[in-house]
This record gives structure tokens, sequence and C-alpha cells, in this order.
């Protein structure tokens, strides 16, 4: 579901979005507010999806509310003024409606709320994240999620994956700068690991399934970070 706040210091128009607001199924109206001030407190403490706000309001406008969000969701506008149109676009208003307006209208600025969710969704999803490592001749892709470790081994470098392990010509500091930012980290001048896929820690050792990694004294200070033990 989605969550949506209506902030307006008419009841009747908070009651007009109230019911405008059952025709799209997906939404959930969280709250229907009369102040500013009470929809800045509720959104302190509640995930608030589209904001339904009015701008006249005593003590503080509904464009003053939005400017002073640590976090904006979609604001839909919701006046009697359309001179205020431009400074709500300003702000990155997902619409501006002008009351009186329809209910076709309300949905219209409604789906257009929706998509921008769904878009801002998608775009936080974590993507797949692949490599390409040569391996006798050929070129092999790996998924970065599914390699254990990775060890230095002479001029080559050794990669162990949940299915298989390749022997690539490249270095260990050059597939290094290819790894995803997050969940990889160095723990001996010879090793990389994949941190989630650590099972114990021994002494001095890394166990990564039935495979022991040495960890480095140089080394110990940032992996103990990495996996939150401190």
């Amino acid at each position: 579901m989605i969550n949506c706040l209506i902030v307006d210091d008419s009841p009747i128009a908070r009651d007009i979005l109230s019911e405008y607001c059952k025709f799209s199924p997906k939404l959930n109206v969280a709250g229907s507010l009369g102040d500013a001030l009470a929809a800045r407190e509720t959104m302190a403490v509640s995930d608030i999806d589209i904001l339904y706000v009015d701008i006249n309001m005593p003590v503080l406008s509904g464009i003053e509310l939005v400017r002073t969000l640590p976090r904006q969701p979609q604001v839909i506008f919701t006046t009697a003024y359309s001179e205020f149109a431009v400074e709500a676009f300003e702000l990155s208003a997902c619409d501006y409606l002008v009351k009186p307006f329809s209910l076709d209208r309300f949905i219209i600025a409604t789906e257009k709320a929706v998509k921008n969710i769904a878009a801002d969704t998608k775009r936080r999803l974590p993507q797949s994240h692949f490599l390409f490592i040569k391996n006798e001749g050929a070129i092999h892709r790996v998924d970065a999620e599914k390699i254990l470790y990775l060890e230095a081994s002479r001029n080559n470098t050794k990669v162990v994956t949940e299915d298989d392990m390749l022997i690539s010509t490249m270095s260990l500091s050059y597939i290094e700068k290819k790894l995803p930012g997050n969940g990889f980290q160095r723990v001996h001048r010879s090793f990389i690991i994949n941190t989630s896929k650590v099972t114990s820690l021994h002494h001095n050792k890394v166990f990564i399934k039935k495979n022991a990694i040495p960890l480095g004294e140089n080394f110990k200070s940032d992996f103990i970070k990495a996996i939150g033990l401190t």
C-alpha cells in the first residue's frame, strides 16, 4: 500500500480528498490533519509516500511545510490559489490542483505520483553486479554475489565462487577495482573476501565454508569494522 497524508485546514476539503482516495485502491490514508505543524510531527515518525497539502493555512503554510521536510514525499498541492504554482514546482511538487478539482483530475495527479514512487523504488533496488574475468584464453562473466573469495597466486588470481574456481591472469588489485563498493574486504595482502559469505572467525583465520583464509594483522581492524563488530 501507498501511505498518503491529507493536510488542509478545511474539514470539507479533507473529507472530499478522503473520499477521492477511496477510488485509488493502492492508497492508504494514514492521516487527515488540519494544520501543517501536526503534519510535520506525523511525518517525522511515519513513512508518508504522498502528501496532499493545502497552501494557505494558519501558522505554517503548505509551501513552508514542504520546504522544511528532511525527506520529501510525492507532494500534490491542493489549493484555491493558482498564483503559487511556480513556487510549488520549484519545490519539485508532483502536481498542483486548483480547487475545486474533479475526481478525474485527482486520479491523474495521484497516478503520476504512484509512477514516480515506482520509479524511485526501482532505482533504489540493488542491481546485479557482474565481472568479466579472463581465464585460459576465454572471458567468463561472474556474478559478484557468488564470489566467495579471491586469492593472489604468483602472477595470477584465483577466483573462488559458489559454483566454480577460475584462475585469471588479471591481478588481484585490478579485480579489486571492479568489485562492488560494499561487501568485499581485503583481509590479507593476498586475499579479498565476500563478507556476506563469512561463516566464522577464529583467531587469525576467517572461515568461508571449509576454506580457512588468513587474517593479516594490518587488515584486522578494517575487517572487524566491516562486519560490524566495533
